[in-house]
C-alpha cells in the first residue's frame, strides 16, 4: 500500500508499505476513506518532535471503514464507518479511568499514531486498542463533517471543557487557525457573551468573519482595546492559546483578567517563561498539556444535530498520490488554505 513516511528530518516520502496487520486481540485495521494534514505533522517534518521514530507513516487524523477486528473487540463490526482517535489510550489504567487520556501509561499510549507508531496517511492504519480509539460515525453524518472529530475538533473540544466557560463570559482565542476555529465554535455551546478570535493574518480574520458573524475578530495591536470594550473587568474571563508563539503566550496572559483561566494548548519550539513577578496579583490559572481526547462520541452527536460543523474548514482536496504537492501547499499556507483533505486514489 501507498503510505507517507517520516524519512529523516526535513523529509518525507510516499513509498509502499506492506499492508498492516492486527498485532493484538484489541487492534482494528482501518480502511482510511480521508486523512488530513496537521502542524503537528509539520513539527515532526522539521525535527521539534523528538519522540518521532524515523520510518513511521505520518498522520493522526482521519476516517475510514473497518475492515478487521481484533478478537477482544466489541461494539464494533466489519463495515462500519468510523473516526480514529489522535490518542491511543487503554481505557482500565489510573489515568484512562480519570479521563485523562493523553497520559494513558500504556508504551503507546498517548499521541502515538503517526508519531510513534504507523499513522494515516495511507490506504490502511492498524489502530490499537480500537475499543477506544474507533468511534461509529452516525447515520446522515459524512466522513468529510466527521473529519477532523479525532483531533483538531478534539482539541478544541478539550479546550473549552476545561476552560471554565460560564455564561455571560468573554473568551479570547488566540490563533485563527484550524484548531483555533475549532475551540471558537465549542467555546460557543457554554453560551458566553462574546467571543473574540485574534490573529496577525488578516485573511483568517476574515475567514472568520464571514463565516461566524456574530464572533468578535482582532489584530494582536487592537485586541486589547476591544477586550476593554467587551469586559468591564480588565480583560478576558477566559484564554484559550492555540497560536503558538511567545509573542501569543505573552498576549494570554496580559490581556486575561485578574483570576481567570488561560488554557494553553499550543505545541511551541521552544521553552516559554511565566514572568511571574510582572503577574503577581493576577492570580490566574493555566491549564496546559495535550488534548485527552475522550469525547469523540459527544462532538460526533453534536455535529449529527448540527450544533458544530468543521467542514468550513476542509479548503483543499488532494489524492493520496499527490500528498506532497498538499504538503507544500499546507505549509506555505497559500491560497487560503486551512486544512486538507487526502483522498484514496481509488475514490
Amino acid at each position: 500500500m501507498l503510505a507517507y513516511t517520516y524519512m529523516s528530518p526535513g523529509r518525507f516520502e510516499l513509498i509502499e508499505k506492506p499492508k498492516p496487520k492486527p498485532l493484538h486481540p484489541r487492534d482494528a485495521i482501518v480502511k482510511v476513506t480521508l486523512s488530513s494534514i496537521c502542524t503537528s505533522d509539520l513539527h515532526i517534518k522539521h525535527g521539534s518532535v523528538p519522540r518521532a521514530v524515523p520510518g513511521i507513516t505520518v498522520g493522526h487524523e482521519m476516517v475510514g471503514v473497518v475492515e478487521e477486528l481484533g478478537k477482544a473487540v466489541t461494539g464494533l463490526r466489519p463495515g462500519d464507518r468510523v473516526t480514529v482517535n489522535v490518542e491511543t489510550f487503554c481505557g482500565s489504567c489510573f489515568f484512562c479511568k480519570n479521563g485523562w487520556v493523553n497520559n494513558c501509561t500504556d508504551e503507546n499510549g498517548g499521541w502515538a499514531l503517526g508519531c510513534r507508531i504507523d499513522g494515516g496517511q495511507a490506504e490502511y492504519v492498524r489502530v490499537p486498542y480500537a475499543d477506544q480509539g474507533l468511534n461509529r460515525i452516525p447515520d446522515g453524518v459524512s466522513d468529510m463533517q466527521a473529519l477532523l472529530v479525532g483531533d483538531v475538533l478534539a482539541t478544541g473540544y478539550w479546550a473549552a471543557k476545561i476552560s471554565e466557560i460560564r455564561p455571560g463570559d468573554t473568551v479570547l482565542v488566540i490563533g485563527a487557525g484550524p484548531t483555533g476555529i475549532c475551540a471558537m465554535q465549542c467555546a460557543r455551546l457554554y453560551s458566553p457573551a462574546n467571543i473574540v478570535v485574534c490573529d496577525a493574518d488578516a485573511s483568517r480574520l476574515e475567514f472568520v468573519r464571514e463565516r461566524w458573524p456574530e464572533v468578535h475578530t482582532a489584530r494582536p495591536d487592537s485586541a486589547e482595546s476591544l477586550l476593554a470594550r467587551l469586559s468591564a473587568h480588565g480583560g478576558a474571563d477566559c484564554v484559550m492559546e492555540v497560536a503558538g508563539t511567545p509573542e501569543s503566550f505573552r498576549m494570554a496572559w496580559q490581556l486575561a483578567r485578574p483570576n481567570a483561566v488561560v488554557t494553553v494548548v499550543a505545541l511551541y519550539d521552544g521553552a516559554q517563561t511565566l514572568p511571574l513577578p510582572d503577574m503577581y496579583g493576577k492570580n490566574l490559572t493555566f491549564k496546559t498539556g495535550g488534548v485527552d481526547g475522550c469525547n469523540c462520541a459527544e462532538t460526533l452527536r453534536l455535529i449529527a444535530e448540527g450544533k458544530l460543523d468543521t467542514t468550513p474548514l476542509i479548503t483543499h482536496s488532494y489524492p493520496l498520490s499527490r500528498i506532497a504537492e498538499a504538503y507544500e501547499l499546507f505549509e506555505a499556507r497559500r491560497d487560503g488554505v486551512m486544512k486538507v483533505a487526502i483522498t484514496p486514489d481509488n475514490q
